[in-house]
């Protein structure tokens, strides 16, 4: 009877496990094996290579730029998006009142309702050299010596990226974190004010640790989205002025439909596959080893 219960649910999870083999397994697999050939959508047949397009990668030093560009993407969100969220989420549950909490979540929301193409031709515009506000405020204020063509810039196209995609995204998760805080027993707010604790220490000891699950995943997803990074560059700069702004997806696309190097580009989606399949891994197994040693 058992036996055939299994059966059962195997039987019920194999349309799901289809779909996924489908759509996931056989596409990176598929990927990982046309990097290893050299082709053109425009001409037939397939040289085999080996490792060459991986050498080439090695070799490339917009591909060591690309790469640059999301680790920066990726360490600012974690920052952004989990540690600065993180205390914004306590104090709108701790500290601000009822009411105008309620109005604040709605205010740190919005942006993210908002689609990313709108908010980055939004930037582009508030990046502008001439008549863009941001440019507009420093010289209202008397500081026109900051005032910058931002986006053209090599040296802060990429920053300028970051920053519409924290705006964005910063909201979200903050929500995302409060109701994590939500869910704490409020026993343990009262231990911790009983014993003295004040909201610093309260923040850390109690805080910080109930919401270790959401704070992995978030983790995990804003690594992942730092290192699949597109829409925003493709928007907002094409990767320019100079590559100075390519990340690994955008050169993906570049090495593929405008260089039409077919094999280069399945080269760099599969290491960015295993940069973040590592990163992934990495977070759940530090996760874990964590919860069972607390």
């Amino acid at each position: 009877m058992q036996r055939r219960r299994r059966w059962r649910h195997a039987w019920y999870a194999a349309p799901a496990l289809a779909l996924i083999a489908l759509f996931v397994y056989y596409p990176i697999v598929e990927n990982i094996r046309l990097s290893l050939f050299k082709f053109s959508v425009f001409q037939p047949g397939m040289r085999y290579v080996g490792l060459e397009n991986y050498r080439q990668a090695l070799q490339d030093p917009v591909f060591w730029k690309a790469l640059a560009n999301n680790l920066c993407y990726a360490v600012t969100s974690v920052l952004f998006q989990v540690g600065a969220a993180l205390v914004l989420a306590a104090v709108l549950e701790g500290v601000i009142g009822r009411r105008l909490r309620g109005v604040l979540r709605t205010v740190y929301f919005v942006p993210a309702a908002v689609s990313l193409t709108v908010t980055g031709l939004l930037f582009r515009f508030l990046y502008q050299s001439d008549g863009g506000l941001v440019n507009s405020a420093l010289s209202a204020l008397g500081l026109d010596r900051f005032t910058h063509d931002w986006l053209g810039d090599p040296d802060t196209s990429i920053w300028g990226v970051i920053a519409m995609s924290q705006w964005q995204s910063f909201g979200y998760t903050t929500m995302l974190l409060t109701v994590a805080i939500q869910r704490i027993p409020r026993e343990l707010y009262e231990a911790a004010t009983v014993d003295g604790a004040g909201r610093v220490r309260t923040f850390f000891a109690v805080t910080v640790p109930m919401v270790r699950e959401m704070t992995t995943l978030l983790v995990i997803l804003t690594v992942s989205g730092g290192f699949l990074v597109f829409n925003e560059v493709m928007v907002m700069t094409g990767g320019g002025p100079a590559n100075s702004s390519q990340t690994l997806g955008t050169w993906l696309y570049t090495g593929a439909f405008t260089g039409d190097d077919m094999g280069y580009a399945a080269a760099v989606g599969t290491v960015l596959f295993a940069i973040t399949f590592v990163a992934g891994l990495l977070q759940l197994l530090h996760s874990r080893r964590k919860a069972v040693t607390a």
